[in-house]
C-alpha cells in the first residue's frame, strides 16, 4: 500500500522532482544519465506503469486520493505526497492535470539498431525542440501505425513533461531512439538500416503523399523538421523522395504535428493490405 504523506514543508528534498524547473537537471537525480522524468495526469501514469516503468513518487491532490484507488495500487509501496490544490499549485508552479503527477525512473534509451531493425515505417525527427510539437508527433504515430519514432540527438527529449502530457503517454507505448549522427550523415545511417528516406518539404521538385513509389517502398522513413525553418537543405538533398501535402486554397503548409498525422495516415494505412 502507497504511504500517504501530508505536505508541510514546500522546501522538502524529497519534493524536488515537482519543483525543478529544469527538466534536464532530473536526467542526473541519481548522479547519472538515466535519471528521473514525470508524468502528469492518472491516464498517462497508469499507461507509463503498464509499459513497465518504475514509479519514485506520486504528487496527488487530497481530494483525489479516495477517487485513485486503482492507480495508488499499481503504485506500490511509494510516498505519495498531498495537500489541497492550492499548495501544490504554489509548490509545482501550474495547476495538476486531474490531479496527479508521478516520479519515475528511466530506462536506457535503446540503440538504433535494436530498434528500427525490424520496423518498416518510421518517423523521423530533425532538431525538433518543441515539446508540444514532440508529444502530438508521438501520439499521431502511434495511433496512425508507425513502427517506431527516431530523434536526432538535438530534438528535445520526449520524457519531458509537456511531451509525455500531450502525446497521452504513447511515447511510453511506440518505440524511440536517438539517431547517432545529425543531419545529413543520419541518412545514411538510416540507408544502412534498409530505409529509402522521404523528406517532408516545401520544395517545387516533389512527389505527392499519394504517389504509390512511396507505399510500394517496404522500409520508409518520413523526415520532419523543425516549425517554421523546417529540415535542413542538406536533409533533403541526401533523402531519396522529397514529399508534400497537396493543399487548396492558398496554404503552403500545416504545423508539422498536424503535416506528421496527414502523411502517417497516407503511408502507413495500405501496410496492412
Amino acid at each position: 500500500m502507497p504511504h500517504i504523506i501530508e505536505i508541510t514543508d514546500l522546501t522538502a528534498e524529497e519534493l524536488i522532482p515537482y519543483t525543478n524547473t529544469s527538466e534536464k537537471k532530473l536526467l542526473s537525480y541519481f548522479g547519472r544519465g538515466d535519471g528521473i522524468f514525470v508524468a502528469e495526469s492518472p491516464k498517462v501514469i497508469t499507461t507509463a506503469l503498464i509499459s513497465g516503468y518504475t514509479p519514485i513518487s506520486l504528487l496527488m491532490e487530497r481530494k483525489y486520493i479516495s477517487k485513485q484507488t486503482e492507480l495508488l495500487d499499481r503504485c506500490g509501496d511509494i510516498p505519495v505526497y498531498t495537500a489541497d490544490t492550492q499548495l501544490l499549485t504554489e509548490l509545482t508552479g501550474f495547476r495538476l492535470t486531474q490531479g496527479a503527477l508521478c516520479a519515475m525512473r528511466r530506462r536506457p534509451v535503446p540503440a538504433p539498431e535494436e530498434v528500427l531493425a525490424s520496423a518498416e515505417r518510421i518517423a523521423v525527427l530533425e532538431d525538433i525542440t518543441n515539446q508540444t510539437n514532440i508529444g502530438a508527433i508521438f501520439r499521431s504515430a502511434a495511433a496512425l501505425g508507425l513502427d517506431a519514432i527516431a530523434l536526432t540527438p538535438s530534438c528535445s527529449d520526449p520524457l519531458f513533461r509537456r511531451s509525455v502530457r500531450v502525446s497521452m503517454g504513447t511515447v511510453f507505448q511506440i518505440p524511440w531512439t536517438y539517431l547517432r549522427s545529425g543531419s545529413p550523415d543520419y541518412i545514411s545511417e538510416l540507408r544502412e538500416l534498409g530505409f529509402a528516406s522521404a523528406a517532408m518539404a516545401l520544395r517545387k521538385n516533389t512527389v505527392s503523399i499519394r504517389d504509390p513509389q512511396l507505399t510500394s517502398e517496404k522500409k520508409l522513413a518520413v523526415i520532419l523538421g523543425t516549425e517554421g525553418d523546417g529540415l535542413r537543405d542538406s536533409t533533403i538533398d541526401a533523402c531519396d523522395y522529397t514529399i508534400k501535402i497537396p493543399m487548396a486554397h492558398g496554404v503552403d503548409s500545416l504545423n508539422v504535428a498536424a503535416a506528421s498525422a496527414v502523411a502517417f495516415w497516407q503511408l502507413t494505412k495500405y501496410c496492412d493490405n
